[in-house]
């Protein structure tokens, strides 16, 4: 598997993301939402940093499931309730993914949405990998 990132000098510089992602490989993996659910279905943290550990945390549990790693996705969409929380606290977020998924970043979406599934989610993930 080949996966290309690229960060055109025309555009703003990428920080955190990476303006395209292309991708050879054998097999797609499309993730579903992850919010900070824990392994009993219970919401956990309060805060938006925990629970953007927690949802990056089980995205990354499904993705190793189907036996890939952070390196191999291509694609995450972020919906958070309060862009402007996500905004300000954006440093901490960033520390949290390099801590878990490391510094190849995916194309990346931030969506502000009214609410998620459940009511208390303040953050979901999903995304696409590319495996070999």
């Amino acid at each position: 598997m080949s996966v290309h990132r690229t960060n055109p000098d025309g555009l703003a510089p990428a920080s955190g993301f990476s303006h395209a992602v292309t991708a050879t490989g054998s097999r797609l993996v499309f993730l579903a939402g992850q919010t900070a659910l824990d392994a009993r279905g219970t919401l956990v943290g309060t805060s938006l940093p925990e629970q953007f550990e927690t949802a990056l945390a089980n995205l990354l549990g499904a993705l190793a499931a189907a036996g890939g790693g952070p390196a191999d996705l291509c694609r995450v969409t972020v919906y958070t309730t309060d862009v402007g929380a996500y905004r300000s606290q954006a440093a901490d977020l960033g520390r949290i993914w390099r801590r878990l998924a490391g510094r190849d970043y995916p194309a990346m979406a931030l969506i502000g949405v009214v609410r998620l599934w459940d009511e208390q989610a303040l953050v979901e993930l999903d995304g696409t990998a590319v495996l070999p």
